[in-house]
């Protein structure tokens, strides 16, 4: 991959990287409930799931899959149901409340467990696969090695979604400290939560393309 193909991939991935997705607003809620060790947990589980979609593109999978509509339907039905579970849980869940204003404790959970809450969110999205189905072989160059071209767009891609992710989760958490009534926080999660639903009911509605 040259420098020049190299940059165009860059400036196209970041511009679809910057768009909130369910992989953004996870990332945020766990970084809200559980501080840096749930970013990085999330942010594992995201990357690793990355990998796995990139794989099965390399191996000529991730097109085969995209042209099978019981597939594109099965993935897509376990994808929405996730989301709106997640949504769910985080509206119904019950958030402490105090007179008070204390120091933010995180609450004591698993990296495991949130590791692989991220890593189901974003496998089960059959849009993921079918994007980088159409995505990476527009920058593939013949007669280069195509192990090299892949791994260089998966480390490109690892990258860009730890400094997105992370730079949205930064301005979160200050946003959250700043307004340091915890009804602001409670509120951002309820928030997410709608989203979460709302991002499922849009996944089912999907069609493929």
């Amino acid at each position: 991959m040259t420098l020049h193909v190299w940059f165009v991939f860059c400036v196209a991935y970041l511009v679809t990287t910057l768009s909130p997705g369910p992989n953004v607003l996870l990332v945020i809620r766990n970084t809200l409930r559980y501080g840096a060790r749930g970013t990085l947990a999330t942010l594992a589980g995201n990357l690793t799931a990355q990998l796995f979609v990139i794989i099965l593109v390399a191996l000529g999978i991730g097109a085969l899959v995209a042209a099978m509509p019981m597939a594109f339907l099965a993935m897509k039905l376990i994808g929405a149901a996730y989301l709106i579970y997640l949504g769910f849980v985080q509206l119904l869940k019950r958030q402490p409340g105090s007179s008070t204003v204390t120091p933010a404790i995180a609450p004591s959970v698993s990296s495991s467990k949130v590791f692989g809450e991220a890593l189901l969110v974003s496998i089960s999205n059959p849009k993921t696969l079918i994007f980088f189905s159409a995505f990476l072989p527009q920058f593939i160059e013949p007669g280069r090695s195509l192990v090299v071209q892949f791994t260089t767009m998966y480390l490109t891609i690892a990258l860009i979604v730890v400094t997105v992710h992370c730079v949205y989760c930064f301005s979160v958490s200050r946003l959250s400290r700043r307004l340091s009534a915890s009804r602001w926080v409670t509120a951002i999660k309820r928030a997410s939560g709608a989203l979460f639903v709302g991002l499922g009911v849009k996944l089912l509605m999907a069609r493929q393309a």
